[in-house]
């Protein structure tokens, strides 16, 4: 048997002290005297700014680390502006919206505080609002980048200010406006924010003269906060999705990773500060809501995803998203552009999948939507309407098959990314069964009905033809949770609500522990030493259970009960597509689960 160092090429570390979470926290600070939101933002987190704001103001507070203190107001009250400064002592606000924004509402006007006062100075050239700044910049080294105008909405300018003018400099390689920025005014990250028609991921790193493209962020959105001192560090944290949101992302200057979330989802929000110390403040609805960002100490060893390690020289431990039960809730995503029931999940996580067949309440569908982590689009449709399918949910989405379904059929499909070829048939045809399966060539099907009768049958295919292996112990259906490949599955619920849970490895299955809450028409996704069995009746429920090897766990409901909806990707990163609620009515809904990183205790055997 191969040792861990000779498949790693390491061995395992030995630690005395058991490093830390990398994910920061948000915890809560001072009110604003004043609750508003699109302000311009300064400082750092003991010494910090709030300057204007909406609705349309040129009140100003200062920070000291607990609370705020009114100081000398704008000479020109306004909203989306922008500011540079490493203090609240000395900072230089410019551009933002005097009305009810565009056309007529953009300025040029730019002020400089001076610890007492602020003095009007050189404009702008370009009137805009809705920028980016390089936020820890000074009175004399400043950069504001994009932003709206009139016209254009959208534009890629990029503006140097030297202590006495603005001079256009290189513009932005995307065109957009409620962009992220922060760092120095040679050395900045500007990043996301709003192009027509949406939203983007695109980040682009400025390093005195030109703009380069790097990683794009994790979630795409506009009008949030940011911090940061360098185009090599920084934080961007709330923003529009629609709606607002509590998540937050850290810079290291080569990848963009989500860390701890702010306490309340907020966009309009503003924030200023470093990537490990920092505060976002107000919002929309005129929040005065503070909230404080820290990291561990820089001396802190960090746990890193995938670490595998011994604590205090004899406890094996790991870190990971499935290293442990899930801790985390169920938050709504995009809606199906066709609601329906009983359809077949596929994909690997919650921000690459594909919803295939159903049934809209009229007739059985062909309909093929892929989602991206916010939205549906329709793609290519299947060869064959049905519903009450399986498929190979732990596949790429771009990967996957899809066999068996009603009405009562045996056809088989594999979907490539863009169309679906018929391949071979089942040697049984079934509609709600269960299946598992990690690509379009390794998926396995089982149970089901065929005329009246639960099946106990199974059949894996290898890409070419399918295969009758071991039977389940218990025959049932009513779309009986699958989870798993064609070599180590599960298959849980069942008709008639079933609690019953059975361990497929490779030639036979082997009851395993039950499920707390027996149900049939359950959604389900993962793998068989980590899964997730969700929704199903009866009556209908919102019941989540986490499967962790040998036994099942009761987690946070689904926000929507419901029966015969589509499950796919993993016990970290999971959909709960579509279905019928309580009333029968067919659902359009989505929910997201993403589970955090956890440390826990690697059994071995």
């Amino acid at each position: 048997m191969a040792t861990y160092k000779e498949i790693k090429g390491v061995t395992v570390q030995t630690k005395d002290e058991d490093p830390v979470v990398f994910a920061g926290s948000w915890a809560t600070g001072g009110s604003l005297n004043t609750g508003r939101e699109s302000a311009g933002t300064s400082g750092t987190l003991t010494s910090g700014q709030y300057a204007g704001g909406y609705n349309i103001t040129a009140n100003v507070e200062n920070y000291n680390g607990t609370s705020w203190t009114e100081v000398a107001d704008l000479n020109t009250g306004r909203r989306q502006l922008r500011a540079a400064g490493t203090a609240n002592t000395a900072n230089i606000v410019f551009g933002g919206d005097t009305s009810g924004g565009l056309p007529s509402g953009p300025v040029t006007n730019t002020e400089v505080w001076d610890n007492s006062s602020w003095t009007e100075v050189n404009d702008l050239n370009t009137a805009r609002s809705k920028m980016a700044s390089s936020q820890y910049g000074s009175t004399t080294a400043a950069i504001t980048v994009g932003g709206a105008s009139s016209p254009p909405n959208y534009n890629a300018a990029v503006e140097s200010w030297d202590g006495t003018n603005w001079t256009e400099v290189a513009e932005l390689n995307t065109t957009r406006r409620l962009l992220f920025g922060s760092g120095i005014s040679t050395s900045m990250i500007a990043s996301s924010g709003q192009a027509s028609p949406g939203n983007v991921t695109s980040a682009e790193s400025w390093n005195g003269s030109t703009w380069t493209e790097v990683s794009d962020v994790n979630t795409a959105r506009n009008s949030g906060g940011s911090s940061g001192v360098s185009n090599t560090s920084s934080l961007i944290f709330g923003g529009n999705l629609p709606p607002g949101t509590a998540k937050t992302e850290d810079w290291n200057g080569s990848a963009w990773t989500e860390v701890g979330d702010l306490g309340t989802a907020e966009f309009d929000n503003d924030g200023a500060g470093t990537a490990s110390d920092a505060w976002s403040a107000g919002g929309n609805g005129y929040e005065s809501r503070t909230e404080e960002w820290s990291f561990p100490p820089p001396t802190a060893s960090a746990l890193t995803e995938g670490q595998i390690f011994l604590s205090g020289g004899t406890t094996l431990k790991g870190f990971g998203k499935a290293a442990g039960i899930p801790a985390t809730t169920w938050s709504s995503g995009g809606s199906l552009n066709t609601g329906r029931n009983s359809a077949s999940g596929m994909g690997q996580n919650n921000s690459l999948a594909i919803a295939a067949g159903g049934y809209n309440g009229t007739a059985n569908q062909a309909i093929t939507e892929q989602y991206n982590g916010s939205s549906w689009t329709e793609v290519g449709d299947m060869n064959t309407a049905k519903s009450t399918g399986a498929a190979s949910g732990q596949a790429p989405y771009q990967n996957s098959i899809m066999f068996g379904g009603s009405p009562t059929v045996a056809n088989a499909e594999t979907w490539n990314g863009s169309a679906w070829t018929e391949v071979g048939d089942l040697n049984t045809g079934r509609r709600e069964l269960g299946g598992a399966g990690t690509l379009s060539t390794a998926a396995l099907g089982f149970g089901g009905q065929a005329s009246t009768d639960n099946l106990a049958s199974t059949e894996t295919w290898n890409g070419t033809a399918w295969t009758e292996v071991g039977d389940l112990n218990t025959g049932r259906s009513e779309v009986p949770g699958g989870a798993g490949s064609n070599t180590a599955a599960l298959a849980f619920g069942g008709n008639p609500n079933r609690a019953l849970t059975e361990k497929w490895d490779g030639s036979s299955w082997t009851e395993v522990g039950d499920l707390n809450t027996g149900r049939m028409s359950t959604a389900g996704c993962g793998f068989q030493t980590a899964a997730l069995c969700f929704s199903g009746e009866s009556p209908v429920t919102g019941k989540t259970e986490f499967f962790d090897g040998s036994s099942w766990t009761e987690l946070n409901d689904l926000s929507q009960a419901r029966r015969y909806g589509a499950g796919s990707g993993s016990a970290s990163s999971a959909l709960s597509i579509g279905g019928l609620n309580p009333s029968s009515s067919v659902l359009t809904t989505t929910e997201e689960w993403t589970a955090d990183n956890a440390l826990s205790t690697v059994t071995v055997s």
